[in-house]
C-alpha cells in the first residue's frame, strides 16, 4: 500500500503543469530511508533516492514488504547519509549491508558516515544531499 501511495502522488504530480514528474526524488529519513529501497524499487519515475540515518529493520518483516529483497533492484542513484553511532540503524548490521545491497551501479551510489547518531546534524546533511540533487538533477536555475 505504501508504494501504491507514492505512485498515486506521483500520478498527481504529473498531472500539474506547473509541476517537473521527470525531477522525482524520494529522500526518506529514518523509518523512510528504512523503506526507501521498497519504494524506488518498484517506480521507475523516482529518478534518485536518498536515505538519511536508515539501514535495514531489525524486526521481521513479511517478505512482500522487507526492504531486503526489495533492495538489489534498485538502479536509480541513491545517497546514503548516516551517523556511525545510530543506535537504531548500527552500521556494521544496518547500515553497510543495505549499501552493499542495492542494485544501484557503484559509480551511481554513495554511503557518506558521520561521526553522529541516529541522524546526522543539518550543517553536515545540507551540503552532501544539495551536491548529489545538482549532480543527477542538475543544478537550480534562478
Amino acid at each position: 500500500m505504501w508504494a501504491k501511495d507514492v505512485g498515486r502522488s506521483i500520478d498527481y504530480v504529473a498531472s500539474r503543469p506547473d509541476l517537473d514528474a521527470s525531477q522525482i526524488v524520494l529522500y526518506g529519513v529514518s523509518w523512510g530511508a528504512e523503506l526507501g529501497p521498497l519504494l524506488v524499487a518498484v517506480d521507475d519515475r523516482i529518478k534518485a533516492g536518498i536515505l538519511v540515518g536508515g539501514g535495514f529493520g531489525l524486526q521481521e518483516s513479511m517478505p512482500e514488504a522487507d526492504p531486503f529483497h526489495f533492495a538489489p533492484h534498485v538502479r536509480q542513484p541513491m545517497l546514503m547519509v548516516n551517523g556511525r553511532y545510530d543506535f537504531f540503524f548500527p552500521y556494521d548490521t544496518t547500515q553497510l549491508p543495505l549499501f552493499q545491497l542495492l542494485g544501484t551501479p557503484a559509480a551511481s551510489k554513495r554511503h557518506v558516515v558521520f561521526e553522529a547518531g541516529h541522524v546526522p546534524p543539518n550543517e553536515l546533511l545540507t551540503k552532501e544531499v544539495l551536491d548529489w540533487l545538482d549532480r543527477y538533477l542538475g543544478p537550480v536555475l534562478g
